[in-house]
């Protein structure tokens, strides 16, 4: 177990290597985000929280894994975790002016692609970067090897994936889940430069990212690529009584 400070609270972490990802305690999060002192109020409001979102079918709850890590006492105690895809949906649920920055803060400490989740077009505009680094300039270019990434991964192309989502004009990124843009990021990391030298390496990416996709939806029983829109399942916060 690690500890991460936001301005001046320590945030209760561990590393699952076999994922490659940070999980984080819950309760400590919203113990940052209320600015409450008092960790057992901080806990009844998660558990009144987690109520509420059971009840309105919300995911997130499901998403959390019990994990055991030391509490004040020093001892070592079953804690509701979660990693950063989660909290940002957890997030969304709890009024708080910290909340913006508290994500800014999340995505740096857990890992810096996550916040294409909340800004998908930031997505897009590192992407045109990365191909223009690696000498991709124009933009017949980036539609070419954009395409063969996304294929490769999702055995879709970007036309039949806004098709399956029941797109028209709207960028696809816009309406991505996690998942799909997650897997998205995967399969862009691998380097090489120009039009021609970038066409093994795109299938190369989009292949990684498609085994990936292929061993997740096997544990999980749940396909990655859905017709699911991101922007339409974004609730307004409701208020805990």
């Amino acid at each position: 177990m690690k500890i991460a400070v936001y301005k001046g609270r320590q945030i209760r972490r561990q590393w699952d290597a076999k994922q490659e990802k940070w999980y984080f305690s819950v309760v400590d999060i919203i113990q940052a985000l209320i600015d409450q002192p008092d960790f057992s109020k901080a806990r009844k409001y998660w558990n009144k929280l987690a109520e509420r979102l059971r009840q309105e079918g919300s995911e997130v709850v499901t998403n959390c894994h019990q994990l055991k890590l030391r509490a004040q006492d020093g001892k070592l105690r079953p804690t509701d975790a979660a990693d950063v895809e989660t909290l940002f949906r957890l997030i969304q649920s709890i009024p708080s002016p910290k909340a913006e920055p508290f994500k800014r803060w999340l995505a740096r400490v857990g890992y810096e692609r996550v916040q294409d989740i909340s800004d998908p077009e930031r997505s897009l505009n590192r992407a045109r970067a990365y191909w223009q680094k690696h000498q991709v300039k124009e933009t017949d270019e980036y539609a070419i090897l954009t395409n063969i990434i996304h294929h490769e991964w999702s055995g879709l192309s970007v036309k039949g994936h806004k098709k399956y989502k029941g797109l028209n004009q709207q960028n696809l990124r816009d309406h991505m889940t996690e998942a799909e843009l997650i897997f998205t990021a995967l399969a862009e990391t691998v380097k090489a430069k120009g039009l021609t030298e970038n066409k093994p390496p795109a299938h190369k990416g989009g292949r990684i990212a498609k085994h990936a996709r292929l061993e997740l939806e096997q544990k999980t029983g749940k396909r990655v690529v859905t017709r699911a829109n991101f922007l339409g399942q974004v609730k307004q916060p409701k208020r805990l009584r």
